[in-house]
């Protein structure tokens, strides 16, 4: 990850954003522009799956809960600070129609961030203040180097865990709970085949019968 500071009066600006290579995502935080590069196959992977997991059935309401609008790494506009959350998502009551620019201004109502060793620090500290700091009332955090998934919850103004899931654990977490999938499909990997145990033999003389 670059850091590119700039003094008071040359703060990071929009435009520090637009003149960013495209391979690189580009940020602007408390007037410090952060450029990084594009994710790794790993990171890819669990931000596409569970884009789709939670995509599928809460963006689209055929028969299934919608009422969001679940978008891939969208360009947050947050009181003069550009982020890019790795997934976010915005209730349809709350937000009727998507903005038509390339950008949103209006914080999400659920955000995903997927930490890499580059962008750790950065989702854990400042990232998560401005989130908290907007009001988002959900935030997940997954992990692909360490198979897990923390979910919080904005409480008082401060983000709460509610739930740490690793190994092959059931994902269904607020404010996605009506769906439930394995934390194995984030991974690309397949999920364990529990055998069911061979009915018991009988015997006729355990039946009764002479």
């Amino acid at each position: 990850m670059s850091i590119i500071e700039k003094s008071d009066s040359k703060r990071a600006t929009y435009q520090d954003v637009l003149d960013t290579p495209p391979h690189k995502v580009a940020e602007v935080i408390d007037g410090v522009l952060y450029t990084m590069p594009r994710p790794a196959v790993p990171h890819s992977i669990a931000g596409s799956a569970l884009g789709w997991l939670i995509g599928g059935p809460f963006g689209h309401s055929r028969g299934r809960p919608g009422g969001w609008w679940i978008v891939n790494e969208p360009e947050l506009h947050l009181g003069g600070d550009i982020v890019v959350p790795n997934i976010a998502g915005w209730r349809r009551e709350r937000v009727p129609n998507y903005p038509n620019a390339a950008y949103w201004e209006v914080a999400p109502d659920w955000l995903c961030e997927v930490l890499s060793p580059s962008t750790r620090k950065i989702d854990l500290g400042p990232k998560s203040a401005i989130y908290a700091r907007e009001r988002v009332k959900h935030m997940w955090m997954v992990d692909p180097d360490a198979r897990s998934l923390e979910t919080f919850r904005l409480r008082s103004g401060h983000w709460r865990r509610l739930a740490k899931l690793t190994g092959n654990q059931e994902v269904s977490q607020p404010p996605f709970e009506a769906v439930s999938f394995p934390l194995l499909d984030l991974w690309g990997l397949p999920t364990p085949v529990v055998p069911h145990p061979r009915p018991r033999q009988v015997h006729d003389k355990e039946m009764g019968d002479e």
